[in-house]
């Protein structure tokens, strides 16, 4: 083969007719176009979150607020019922005051009058008396003043010397009681006093 007989060529020397077109298409996709789509995407979606946030959080500062207000509202006016109710118990007791040439027995009607208003108003603000003659001494309601001798059970209340009170299941004020006697207590109290009976002997 001569030199310029086209067979003589080796395949290294042969070039594709679309070898350039092959080149063009491998070569590597740029990536910005999308990364900056993303981008921009996340951004908008950090916006809306922090927009929803801002929100939420406003709208928790407002139902604390009103919470708060509604119950200062409701300290200031707790009493205000149960203060309604006893107006016509002053007035009765002005009345009664101011009133001339009353006898004894007008007097006592008009203060069972009063107490009965009273009373009223109590059982609506739930005000109840705790009057424990024989029951068994609560120490949770009930004060002991002192212990007696009775024909009782040990730790019953035998004398109420003054009323106790609640307000719902809290107590007001605990009653003031005398309560029974157990035997050993009686036992001590007799020992003491022999004891005593005999050093004054001596």
């Amino acid at each position: 083969m001569t030199p310029n007989d086209p067979r003589s060529l080796e395949p290294a020397d042969v070039i594709p007719a679309n070898a350039g077109e092959n080149s063009a298409d491998s070569r590597p996709v740029d990536p910005a176009p999308d990364l900056v789509e993303l981008l921009k995407k996340a951004e908008t979606e950090v916006a809306d979150l922090r927009d929803a946030w801002l929100r939420a959080r406003a709208d928790a500062d407002n139902t604390r607020k009103q919470a708060q207000a509604d119950i200062a509202k409701t300290y200031k006016y707790a009493i205000e019922k149960f203060a309604e109710d006893l107006l016509p118990v002053k007035d009765a007791l002005e009345q009664t005051l101011a009133a001339e040439n009353v006898t004894p027995e007008t007097l006592k009607s008009g203060a069972e009058l009063t107490l009965k208003s009273l009373q009223a108003a109590f059982g609506r603000a739930q005000i109840s008396e705790i009057d424990p003659i024989g029951e068994r001494f609560d120490p949770h309601r009930h004060q002991a003043m002192m212990t007696v001798e009775s024909r009782e059970p040990p730790n019953t209340v035998v004398t109420v010397y003054q009323k106790g009170y609640l307000i719902n299941d809290r107590v007001l004020r605990p009653a003031l009681v005398a309560v029974a006697k157990s035997a050993s207590q009686e036992d001590e109290s007799s020992s003491a006093g022999c004891g005593a009976s005999t050093s004054g002997g001596r």
